[in-house]
């Protein structure tokens, strides 16, 4: 039996960054992850990063790599056929992101767990949460054939969509505001320079494209397909002849072909769980709340989660303050929401939806012109792509 302050729940790049953040507050905390640490770095997700990512990185001095190797973009493209519009996010606001793959953030978190004494017990299957709405709860598990179980003062569901945080919580305790989409992101991951050196948004008759990057040498590309195909149906060369003609010829001209690395379709939803936080459990990340990739903000809002998350409970730890775990909820959900709003609007606007007809159409068409003209609309979008303050 295990004691410990902070009982973490899932060592994606939320659990590892929450973690590392209380241990440089000498807060004691453990991880339990059900895979292995490779089956966690093979999944292939993120890459635009937001400040709030940026500057948790820089906080822990874990941000040598992403500075070395992250491509700094001060802008954006949304293609609708006739042209580009680029959003030029330095110009409007300031900032820019950085595009740094979220295998290699979570790689860098990975790397510094025994140099700063963060323990992470890979492997943990069957975990479970006990008591959640005493001071006492505690968390079991099994591994290697054998039962454990780790009492906390908190715990910390940093486990996704599918895992047992949110499930811990009475369905009566919460409510769960859910879109799902009628299409899926047919992925590819190749070892080729991207077509261009900021990311395209396409909104095309045949659907939406998107071309991105992890690297000067390696690119993201998706198409939107309907939820029923079938990744067998759609081997390289279809997938490189269908971003031809969705990203149009100048992007085209400039697509390199290369074997896919990583190819799969994800669905896409938009999910939120409110409250955040339930008697002595607290969730961060895709536990809480999905977005559709269109934003680029799933990883970023874990990121913003867990700079509340941890300065709420160094606060409580700490100091005793017991109103700033009250308070997480609230504040993060604030945060959310607004992220939720800009990446369903995206999503909107540059999906053809199979129930829209012409109106709808012609509305994408008129919202694409406005912003093509209008100083105010593009400043609207690059302050949301940039991302609001923490």
């Amino acid at each position: 039996m295990g004691m410990t302050q902070v009982c973490i729940i899932g060592a994606g790049p939320a659990g590892l960054l929450l973690g590392h953040l209380l241990r440089a507050e000498g807060i004691d905390c453990i991880v339990l992850e059900r895979q292995t640490p490779d089956y966690v770095l093979g999944r292939i997700r993120a890459g635009v990063l937001e400040r709030v990512t940026v500057e948790l990185m820089e906080r822990l001095g874990l941000n040598a790599r992403l500075k070395a190797e992250g491509l700094v973009h001060d802008g954006f493209n949304l293609a609708d056929g006739e042209r580009l519009i680029r959003i030029d996010i330095a110009k409007l606001t300031g900032g820019h992101v950085v595009v740094y793959g979220q295998t290699e953030l979570t790689k860098d978190l990975m790397d510094a767990c025994g140099e700063r004494g963060l323990e992470v017990v890979y492997g943990a299957a069957d975990v479970a949460l006990h008591e959640i709405e005493s001071d006492t709860p505690y968390v079991t598990y099994s591994k290697d054939g054998r039962e454990h179980r780790v009492d906390a003062r908190i715990i910390v569901g940093c486990d996704g969509y599918h895992g047992p945080s949110r499930q811990a919580i009475p369905a009566s305790a919460g409510q769960s505001y859910e879109r799902e989409y009628p299409f899926g992101w047919l992925g590819i991951l190749a070892d080729v320079p991207p077509c261009n050196h900021e990311l395209i948004y396409a909104n095309h008759e045949r659907g939406f494209a998107l071309a991105s990057m992890r690297s000067e040498t390696r690119s993201r590309y998706y198409v939107d397909v309907p939820l029923t195909e079938k990744i067998e149906d759609w081997p390289d060369e279809r997938v490189w002849d269908e971003l031809a003609i969705r990203l149009g010829p100048d992007a085209a001209a400039h697509i390199t072909r290369g074997p896919a690395l990583e190819k799969s379709i994800a669905p896409l939803r938009s999910f939120v769980f409110a409250p955040m936080r339930h008697g002595s459990l607290l969730l961060c990340g895709d536990s809480a709340h999905i977005v559709p990739p269109t934003g680029a903000k799933g990883l970023n809002l874990a990121a913003s989660d867990v700079h509340y998350a941890a300065s709420a409970l160094t606060a409580f730890l700490k100091r005793g303050d017991a109103d700033a775990v009250a308070g997480y909820s609230d504040k993060a959900l604030a945060r959310v929401w607004k992220a939720e709003r800009f990446s369903w609007s995206l999503t909107r606007l540059m999906h053809r939806f199979p129930e829209d007809g012409p109106f709808e159409r012609a509305m994408q068409v008129a919202e694409l012109d406005y912003i093509a003209g209008s100083v105010a609309a593009q400043t609207s979008i690059a302050e949301n792509y940039v991302g609001l303050p923490v």
